[in-house]
């Protein structure tokens, strides 16, 4: 059979010596520029200059409510009732409301000690608590010394139950759904929430408990978390900066405004009736802390953050760890946005405004565009611009905007505003990961359901590597590799140096720097390393 000419497979003026094959794709890449992809491009450009548009009103808008706060000062306990608990002569301690401390955890070797010592620490009446520990761990060896210390705590007096189930069916969920069936729950008027490595100070019920003793209409009391490792990494100090955003700003904003915000899962008190008439725990998303909240607040219960009740707690210090985790922080907004949207429209106990801040800020905004735009956007398609000349994005939408945005984030960590360039980096690194998770969830694919418990080191490291544990031990690299950010970065850095040989925009120092990080991350050289044994 004769060979085909190569006038089947290309047109007439792309004919020619096979050796060219780079000259015939700049040619088919010149006759599709115009009619395909300077279309499509500048369709995307607007696009992502509209999302970029509503991220930055909504930063604005948070940022005048926030400085208003602070100059009228504007705190819970002034906005709510609050008073200290009292002893009663005649009732004694049975003048107090009856509570359930909740602390689910999976296989927490490093922390679990810390956590179960932290609840047991509470001060308030012995005989008016329950501590519960929710112990899913599928080691045996780590749930006998789980159950170890939960009887030395009970040997000392305090009243701890030990709950294991023969199923994981739920996850955290689940766990705690199981934990509201025993009897003596029935008992109690509150429960406080507190992961494996959440460390309560002695007076967090004294300060929590009075906002819903005297506010019938509040079901959730959330604190703010602290840090104990943010100096341990520059990976941990680019999460402090994100998190203390959220609390400082989204959580204050939506708590003094609309009285509305998502619960974190932990550090937070809930009226039982509450969390009953909402429909309890459900597993249905990877969220299940921000599923009850959504469903609280539609039945009209209010929710009250208390900033500066902080709760000791560990960030996340190896890579791997924090992918999944900003995986299901991701995935499951999304995923409940998708199931819950046309619910909350429909919604007849609270106002148009409420419903409108929780479907558009709450949700799309923060939750789904605020993570595509800025992959979207400043990784994939202002680069693309560089190859296309013929589409260009405004000074406003390239320059001013994500500046503004990104100064605003920073007022919740004034420390690290010399970091500002390496958090930029960084988070437009997880912004990969955030994107695609978001997708996941809006579709309802692959990993929508993926729960993978978030790992906790403690003080491993100190244990195994004594002063040297800053030393990074050595890996595999073949173990490490992570072949999507190291796509990003090539095609980064092949568009930094197109820039910087025939391109107009000069963004190849932003392309260079960021392609590093990509790369970086790619070859799994972020967070602490910690041996496989």
């Amino acid at each position: 059979m004769e060979k085909l000419s190569t006038t089947v497979i290309l047109p007439e003026k792309f004919q020619g010596p096979r050796d060219d094959i780079p000259e015939q794709v700049g040619m088919i890449w010149q006759q599709t520029k115009a009619p395909l992809i300077v279309p499509v491009l500048k369709v995307l450009v607007y696009l992502c200059l509209a999302m970029s548009i509503m991220v930055f009103i909504e930063r604005v808008y948070m940022g005048i409510v926030i400085v208003l706060l602070k100059l009228f000062g504007r705190k819970p306990e002034k906005k709510y009732k609050w008073e200290p608990m009292k002893d009663d002569v005649e009732l004694g301690n049975s003048a107090y409301p009856m509570v359930l401390v909740q602390i689910p955890m999976y296989n927490e070797k490093e922390v679990y000690q810390l956590s179960i010592g932290a609840a047991c620490g509470l001060s308030w009446p012995s005989d008016r608590i329950i501590i519960q520990v929710l112990d899913d761990s599928t080691d045996p060896a780590i749930k006998d010394l789980v159950q170890i210390e939960c009887q030395r705590w009970a040997n000392k007096g305090v009243n701890i139950k030990y709950e294991i189930r023969d199923n994981r069916n739920g996850y955290k969920a689940g766990a705690l759904k199981e934990g509201m069936k025993h009897s003596y729950v029935k008992h109690c008027d509150y429960v406080a929430i507190f992961d494996a490595d959440f460390q309560p100070e002695p007076d967090f019920l004294w300060r929590t408990i009075p906002f819903l003793v005297h506010n019938s209409d509040i079901a959730l009391v959330q604190a703010r978390w602290k840090f104990v490792n943010a100096d341990e990494c520059l990976m941990t100090r680019m999460q402090q900066m994100s998190l203390d955003y959220h609390f400082t700003v989204e959580q204050e904003v939506g708590s003094s405004t609309y009285a509305f915000f998502g619960f974190n899962g932990t550090a937070g008190v809930w009226r039982i009736s509450a969390l009953n008439e909402a429909g309890g725990w459900k597993d249905r998303t990877t969220v299940e802390d921000m599923d009850l909240a959504v469903r609280a607040s539609l039945k009209g219960w209010k929710f009250v953050y208390v900033g500066d009740l902080q709760v000791k707690n560990e960030l996340p210090s190896t890579f791997k760890a924090y992918r999944f985790q900003q995986h299901r922080w991701s995935c499951g907004p999304a995923n409940l946005f998708k199931k819950m949207a046309a619910e909350i429209f429909r919604n007849k106990k609270v106002n148009l405004w409420k419903k409108f801040y929780v479907i558009y800020s709450f949700f799309f905004v923060r939750k789904i565009v605020a993570h595509i735009v800025t992959f979207i956007f400043y990784c994939v398609v202002m680069p693309a611009t560089v190859l296309v000349p013929e589409v260009e994005v405004p000074k406003w939408g390239a320059v001013y905007i994500p500046s503004i945005i990104t100064l605003l984030n920073a007022v919740g960590t004034p420390r690290s505003i010399h970091l500002l360039m390496f958090w930029i980096l960084f988070e437009n690194v997880m912004s990969l990961h955030r994107t695609k998770a978001t997708f996941i969830g809006l579709l309802e694919t692959g990993r929508v359901n993926e729960w993978v418990v978030t790992e906790k080191l403690g003080d491993a490291l100190k244990s195994k590597f004594g002063t040297k544990a800053h030393k990074k031990p050595r890996i595999r690299i073949g173990e490490r590799l992570h072949l999507l950010e190291l796509g990003v970065a090539a095609y980064l850095f092949f568009v930094g140096c197109y820039d910087l040989a025939f391109g107009r925009n000069h963004y190849f120092i932003f392309l260079f720097l960021q392609s590093i990080a990509f790369f970086i991350a790619g070859i799994g050289y972020v967070g602490t390393f910690v041996p496989n044994s």
